[in-house]
């Protein structure tokens, strides 16, 4: 990868993350203070807050550690233990991300939210379980390119011998 390209993805990662902060710390306040003022209950509220908050949050941790592995490959050191690290959390991040919107859609269902919304919301659910799954295949493939990476230093060290 390209320095530019790795430069260009951290740009739009920091992007991201300062707008996910303007989100958590900006716009869910407001929504409270408007939930509040139009009686919303109470645990409404903090079942909407928290779970939009969390969700937020799983996806800055999912950005934070895209942008290690960038810095890893940078350097040149992607295919090592340390990006299973990195890879590991991401899934965790995206399976937080599932249950939190299934257990949104499940607090909506028996309220006054239309179904449609609650069936939108659970069919992100899948989407964010899909992309979990896609993430544990990617990691399968980090585990083979690292075997084949060590592979082929073991074969470069026996041709250095042989030479």
């Amino acid at each position: 990868m390209e320095k530019f390209t790795i430069v260009i993805l951290k740009v739009v990662i920091a992007l991201s993350l300062a707008g996910s902060l303007v989100v958590q710390f900006g716009l869910l306040p407001v929504v409270w203070a408007e939930m509040t003022q139009a009686g919303e209950a109470l645990w409404g509220r903090i079942v909407l807050i928290s779970t939009v908050g969390l969700g937020v949050l799983t996806m800055q941790v999912f950005a934070v550690c895209v942008w290690k592995l960038l810095t890893l490959v940078r350097k040149g050191a992607v295919f090592s233990a340390v990006s299973f690290r990195y890879v590991n959390i991401m899934i965790g991040a995206f399976v937080a991300a599932a249950v939190l919107a299934f257990g949104l859609a499940v607090a909506l269902a028996p309220g006054s939210a239309a179904p449609g919304l609650v069936g939108l919301i659970c069919g992100a659910s899948l989407v964010l379980a899909g992309i979990a799954l896609l993430v544990v295949l990617m990691r399968r493939l980090l585990v083979q390119a690292i075997a084949v990476d060590t592979d082929a230093r073991h074969l470069r060290t026996e041709l250095d011998v042989v030479i």
